[in-house]
């Protein structure tokens, strides 16, 4: 029960990777705020509180936050999970898909660490953690999807800025880099068309899983990573290796 007493805000929270995360959060002890634009599959509870929420609207973002401190009497800690994709090679790109994704992935992980920060900075609460969730297409780049690539490498930013920044406040910031995680985001490239192709650069030979990827999160979250900060740390299966 790491994250006994914590009250944890986990974007994105309603499948995939979000959902295996808030719901692993509860199992270690913590009170989770899961905020999405759909919560429909999300049930309230002592532990649980269903936000909708924009992430790429600030005001909604500010909104959400309050009411999430409100229910909780604070927040421990944020995990900036909720993203989207809009493929298309770089020439064929309309300029719509290309701000989409940065509203949501770069801007609104910025927006929603901004309003938890300032709630966390008026706190004494011991191991205040943030965890930004990105990509391995952010730091090796990526196919046919530029604007997701350049939203996840500014994440990694956002991360070593804000660890830098709010350290000596008791604040520790850091990422989490994911390969290919078996969720309706990456259905296309597991279908059998780009199956193979993908499997033949991970060498444990297999996709992720949402909850054993959660775990890692989690360790962030908690105590037991309390001098951890500014870091981005790989769960891809060997499918990115860095020095």
């Amino acid at each position: 029960m790491r994250l006994a007493g914590r009250n944890i805000l986990v974007t994105g929270a309603n499948q995939g990777i979000g959902r295996a995360i808030a719901t692993s959060a509860v199992d270690e002890g913590a009170k989770v705020i899961a905020v999405d634009l759909d919560v429909s599959t999300l049930a309230a509870s002592d532990c649980l509180l269903p936000i909708i929420c924009n992430v790429s609207d600030p005001a909604a973002v500010d909104a959400a936050v309050a009411v999430a401190h409100g229910w909780a009497g604070g927040i421990d800690g944020l995990v900036n999970n909720a993203g989207l994709a809009r493929p298309a090679m770089i020439d064929r790109m309309p300029l719509d898909g290309w701000q989409q994704v940065i509203d949501v992935n770069l801007s609104g992980s910025f927006y929603m660490l901004q309003a938890v920060g300032r709630h966390m900075l008026q706190s004494a609460a011991p191991h205040r953690a943030i965890v930004n969730i990105t990509s391995d297409a952010g730091r090796r780049g990526t196919f046919g999807q530029i604007n997701y690539g350049a939203a996840k490498a500014g994440v990694v930013g956002l991360t070593m800025s804000a660890a830098r920044e709010w350290a000596k406040k008791g604040i520790r910031v850091n990422a989490v880099s994911f390969g290919v995680v078996s969720t309706p985001m990456t259905e296309t490239i597991r279908q059998d068309r780009f199956r193979d192709t993908y499997l033949a650069q991970i060498p444990m030979g297999r996709f992720a899983e949402p909850e054993e990827v959660a775990s890692p999160v989690l360790f962030l979250l908690s105590g037991d990573a309390s001098y951890i900060t500014g870091q981005t740390l790989s769960v891809n299966g060997g499918f990115d290796i860095h020095a």
